[in-house]
């Protein structure tokens, strides 16, 4: 690969054509009216992004919003454009102004990319993964463009095309690859567009299911994603039979080092496609159980009474038994024991407890609370109350508190009593003096 010295010569007549005619004094009058338009203009674009702050996202429509951070993008440049321009008027009845000759279109270019990039932003999707990288996909093709209008780009270009290599049979050059990492770059947000706007047209179909319409999503993501790479490298030269050697080697890697998460992924679009699983079901699995609040390709969020979120992964789901509480009926049944003494008036005992279970709002009518007599204990007789509540993932432990404390202060006001462990120590045949048994005393 051979790398030449960087080419000066441009750069230098450039600069010889703008400072043509003009001593350092004038040159530096007019850097200095465009470091100030610049300075002046980023102090307006802060001012702006403080009058945004104030203002409440919701209480904006859309259009408006656009329009707001549309202008956010590009009052920096449009600001310090005219200011250069007025500065241009006023120094142009002194001296002459190449430079700032030369700051107008880029000015210029820079608010038009800008703002043209944060349009394509929106259209792809606020959230999207051109969100965080819009600053520099501005940055760069502003940069193509300055060393367009400057007249350094054919050298630039010249200067990537000797940077080669050879890879599989094919010569390379960095130009070639930039070119490749470009139209990648461009393919993948006209297939996020895409994407987005049949996601839109999905999320708008009343019959589709929630979980067939996010499997349909990701599964068009990552089809338009692949195609976007075939597409593009065969555009710029690059053929793709030259990685086919690269690319078994590392599949062969992948299928071996990665097959848990294959496994995890592959088990996230089964539950996705079986809908065994969607979000707000309350389900167990092993020692977590929880309300599911997200579903992944390769795990599911579940989140506890507690608050506490486990990540469990999807082949857990998959491959092990799943006690899903809300499937199909929300309905769960809530069983609690209660002991009473023998001399309890048992008829009075199992209608306070019906009584008290049918008072407790969480608790359905239907089908309607029932106790019963379990079974006979040591220290009393066990009753068992059986009530159905419709809301599981909202918790038991309210519930069950509030029926304990009823059922305590109603047993209390009847006079049934709840027994505690009690045991009888009878002596049969009790030991007479006579009969004591003598220790050895030591000596």
């Amino acid at each position: 690969m051979t790398t030449p010295g960087p080419d000066l010569g441009a750069v230098a007549d450039l600069f010889v054509r703008a400072g043509e005619g003009v001593d350092q004094r004038i040159m530096l009058v007019q850097l200095a009216v465009i470091v100030c338009a610049l300075a002046a203009g980023w102090l307006i674009q802060r001012a702006w992004d403080r009058r945004l702050l104030e203002v409440a996202p919701d209480a904006m429509s859309s259009a408006r919003r656009f329009g707001q951070h549309g202008a956010k993008r590009v009052l920096l440049p449009l600001s310090a454009l005219l200011l250069v321009l007025a500065g241009r008027g006023i120094v142009a009845h002194f001296q002459s102004v190449h430079v700032l000759d030369l700051a107008v279109p880029l000015l210029t270019s820079l608010a038009i990319v800008r703002f043209v990039v944060f349009a394509l932003r929106q259209a792809v999707g606020r959230s999207s993964w051109l969100g965080m990288f819009e600053k520099f996909f501005s940055a760069l093709v502003w940069g193509v463009v300055a060393l367009h209008i400057l007249g350094l780009l054919p050298d630039v270009i010249e200067g990537l095309e000797s940077m080669s290599f050879t890879l599989g049979g094919q010569k390379l050059s960095a130009w070639t690859l930039l070119k490749g990492v470009a139209m990648v770059l461009l393919t993948l947000l006209v297939a996020m567009w895409a994407a987005g706007v049949l996601e839109r047209r999905m999320a708008a179909a009343s019959g589709l299911d929630s979980n067939m319409r996010l499997v349909l999503t990701r599964v068009m993501r990552a089809l338009l994603t692949l195609v976007a790479f075939l597409v593009a490298l065969p555009m710029v030269g690059i053929d793709l039979t030259t990685l086919s050697v690269f690319g078994g080697a590392l599949g062969v890697g992948l299928g071996f080092g990665m097959q848990k998460i294959a496994a995890n992924y592959v088990s996230g679009f089964i539950i996705l496609l079986d809908r065994s699983l969607s979000i707000g079901n309350l389900i167990s699995v092993g020692t977590d159980r929880g309300v599911v609040k997200e579903i992944t390709t390769r795990y599911t969020v579940i989140r506890a009474p507690n608050g506490i979120e486990s990540i469990v992964p999807n082949e857990v789901l998959v491959s092990s038994v799943v006690q899903n509480e809300t499937l199909s009926d929300t309905q769960v049944a809530l069983p609690l024991t209660f002991q009473v003494s023998y001399d309890t008036d048992l008829d009075r005992a199992l209608a306070i407890l019906v009584e008290v279970a049918g008072q407790q709002p969480r608790v359905l009518t239907d089908p309607a609370p029932r106790a019963f007599l379990a079974s006979f204990g040591d220290n009393g007789i066990n009753l068992r109350l059986g009530c159905w509540i419709a809301d599981p993932q909202e918790g038991t432990l309210a519930v069950t508190s509030e029926i304990n404390m009823e059922v305590w202060r109603r047993f209390k006001a009847a006079g049934i009593g709840i027994p505690f462990p009690q045991r009888e120590i009878r002596i049969l045949s009790p030991l007479s003096p006579d009969s004591a048994v003598q220790f050895p005393q030591s000596g």
